[in-house]
C-alpha cells in the first residue's frame, strides 16, 4: 500500500510537466505530421487530403536540396570545430594559470549574449569598408573591400564563424565540469607509469570525457539545424539562398509564403533527420564508452 501511494505521489508530481510536454511538444509534432498529408487552406479553399504530394514536391524542389546541402556543410564545419575548440579551452582553463577566472569568464561571455546582439556585433565586423575585418585587411595588406555576407562564396562560411564563436564557450563549460570530476590520483598514477601529456590525454582523459562528448555532440547537431536568429540579421538567407538553412527555409515557407502544409512536410523531414542523427550518435559514442 505504501509503495502504491509513493507511486501515485510520484506521478502527481510529474503530471504538470507531462501536461506541458504533451501540449507543447508531442501534440504539435503529431499535428505537423498530419498536416504534411494535407494541402494548405487559402481563403475559402479548405485544406484537403493530398497524400504524399507534398513529399513529392519536396523531392522535386531545387531550393530544398540547395538548403539541405548548405545545412550539411554548415554542420560539418561547425560541429567538430566548436567541439574541438571547446575541449582545448577547457583543458587550458582547467590548468593552474594566472587570471584563470577571468579567462573562463571571457570564454563563456559569448554564450550569455543574446543571439540578436551577437549577430549585430558580427554584422559590424563584416561591414564592407567600415567593418573590423576590412579595416585590419586594409591596414595590414592594403586589400580592397570585401562583402563577406553578400558574396555567395563566403556568406555561409561567415555565418559559420559566428556560430562557432557563440557555441564554443557553451560547450567548454560541460568539458570543464567533466575534467574536474576526474580523480587527480588517476592522472598521477599515469605519470608515475611514465606516460606523457599526450598519452595521458588520449588514453585516460579523453575516454573519460566520452559521455560528455556524446551530450555535447547531440546538442551541437541540434543547434546546427535550428539556426534562425543569426540569418535574420546577417544575410536573410541570401544571396540567392547561399546561406539559407533548413529551419530558416521552413520559416520562410510557413510565414512568408504562407504554405503551411509544405512547411509541415519540411518540418517532418527535419525531425526525422535529427532523430536519425541523434540515434546514430548514441550508438557510436555508447560503443566507445563501453569499449573504453
Amino acid at each position: 500500500m505504501t509503495r502504491r501511494i509513493e507511486w501515485v505521489h510520484a506521478w502527481l508530481l510529474l503530471l504538470p510537466a507531462l501536461v506541458f510536454l504533451f501540449a507543447f511538444t508531442h501534440l504539435p509534432a503529431i499535428r505537423t505530421l498530419v498536416d504534411s498529408f494535407f494541402s494548405t487552406a487559402r481563403g475559402r479553399r479548405k485544406s484537403v487530403f493530398v497524400g504524399l504530394e507534398n513529399y513529392q514536391q519536396l523531392l522535386d524542389d531545387p531550393t530544398f536540396w540547395k538548403v539541405f546541402a548548405n545545412n550539411f556543410w554548415f554542420a560539418v564545419g561547425t560541429i567538430p570545430t566548436s567541439i574541438a575548440i571547446a575541449l582545448v579551452m577547457a583543458l587550458w582553463v582547467n590548468e593552474k594559470l594566472a587570471g584563470r577566472s577571468f579567462v573562463r569568464m571571457a570564454y563563456f561571455t559569448p554564450t550569455v549574449l543574446p543571439l540578436i546582439a551577437v549577430a549585430n556585433i558580427w554584422l559590424f565586423f563584416y561591414t564592407p569598408g567600415f567593418g573590423l575585418f576590412d579595416q585590419i585587411a586594409t591596414g595590414l595588406f592594403n586589400t580592397g573591400q570585401h562583402n563577406f555576407l553578400g558574396d555567395p562564396d563566403t556568406a555561409l562560411a561567415a555565418v559559420m564563424v559566428v556560430t562557432i564563436w557563440k557555441e564554443a564557450g557553451f560547450f567548454m563549460i560541460f568539458y570543464l565540469a567533466a575534467l574536474q570530476t576526474i580523480p587527480p590520483s588517476l592522472l598521477e598514477a599515469a605519470r608515475v607509469e611514465g606516460a606523457g601529456r599526450w598519452t595521458i590525454f588520449w588514453r585516460v582523459v579523453f575516454p573519460l570525457l566520452m559521455p560528455t562528448t556524446l551530450f555535447v555532440s547531440v546538442n551541437a547537431v541540434i543547434n546546427s539545424f535550428r539556426l534562425v536568429d543569426h540569418l535574420f540579421i546577417l544575410t536573410g538567407g541570401g544571396p540567392d539562398n547561399a546561406s539559407s538553412l533548413l529551419l530558416f527555409y521552413i520559416y520562410e515557407t510557413a510565414f512568408r509564403f504562407w504554405d503551411t502544409a509544405y512547411a509541415a512536410t519540411l518540418t517532418v523531414v527535419l525531425l526525422a533527420l535529427l532523430s536519425l542523427l541523434a540515434i546514430g550518435q548514441f550508438f557510436l559514442f555508447d560503443k566507445k564508452v563501453h569499449y573504453k
